[in-house]
């Protein structure tokens, strides 16, 4: 820790290479594919390319949404990308999503495929095509922005910020911890107040705003994030915990929790058609 607090930063910052272990392999200050590599393809009009962590299940929910709705064109393909394998930089893959991060996606269903990447510019792409889970009025459209655009902006707080200080840096930095605490508990705070007055997020409508924020807030509330749970006192958020458990309970959304998991109980590697997942949940 001495040297930590002794450490000043250099005028000008220089990468000095690779670290040690898939971290030290993921990060780098350059973008770009490090190899060529062709994704796979299937049939249905959509060809999602993800991994089953909290932005991968945004995608995934709303795709089962949508198709509980009667949605048929909403039919999906989904790829598992292996991130501790480092296949988010292979070619066809960077080709769709330059940043090299989960999820990118394909819709196939026009003369042209669509590249779609980040899971807020997806979910938004999505609704409006559908007309589906997006308010159609003005004002309730505006509400659903606003908490969609909040979900976007406040989830690198709560895993890149918390997550990493309380749990994965090699070292604990009281300062660090501290303040990705603070902000993780006003984060809550901000969603806690706001469902006390409202069944959902955009108020009596469940929306894609509601998708986007349950997969983080809910890896929080009741999947011990990062170990984490008991550090943040998250069950004093009773009226978020209310919240949770209510999205948490509809079926599209328990389907979209396992797409591309690929570890834990009732794991499933890939979805090519909803028999997939039907066999996955006949088995938890």
């Amino acid at each position: 820790m001495s040297k930590d607090k002794d450490y000043k930063p250099a005028k000008l910052w220089k990468w000095k290479g690779r670290k040690k272990g898939i971290l030290g392999a993921m990060n780098r200050p350059i973008s770009g594919a490090t190899y060529e590599a062709k994704l796979p393809r299937g049939t249905h009009p959509f060809q999602l390319y993800s991994l089953g962590s909290p932005n991968g299940q945004k995608v995934t929910i709303l795709f089962e949404e949508l198709l509980a709705a009667g949605h048929e064109g909403a039919e999906y393909d989904a790829w598992m990308i292996d991130i501790m394998k480092l296949e988010q930089f292979g070619s066809d893959f960077v080709a769709i999503n330059p940043n090299s991060k989960i999820p990118a996606l394909l819709d196939c269903s026009g003369k042209k495929p669509v590249r779609l990447f980040e899971p807020g510019a997806i979910l938004l792409y999505l609704a409006e095509k559908f007309g589906a889970f997006l308010p159609k009025d003005g004002a309730g459209r505006a509400e659903c922005y606003s908490w969609l655009m909040w979900q976007m902006a406040t989830a690198p707080w709560l895993g890149g910020g918390f997550g990493h200080f309380y749990r994965m840096a090699p070292v604990k930095i009281e300062y660090a911890i501290n303040r990705y605490a603070m902000e993780a508990k006003r984060i809550m705070d901000v969603a806690d107040r706001h469902l006390a007055e409202n069944r959902f997020f955009c108020g009596k409508q469940y929306s894609i705003a509601d998708i986007a924020n349950f997969t983080w807030l809910n890896y929080f509330i009741t999947g011990d994030a990062y170990g984490g749970a008991k550090y943040l006192d998250t069950a004093s958020y009773t009226h978020l915990a209310r919240w949770v458990d209510e999205v948490g309970q509809r079926k599209p959304v328990r389907r979209g929790l396992v797409v591309n998991r690929g570890w834990g109980e009732g794991s499933a590697v890939e979805r090519h058609s909803a028999a997939d997942i039907d066999a996955v949940l006949a088995g938890v």
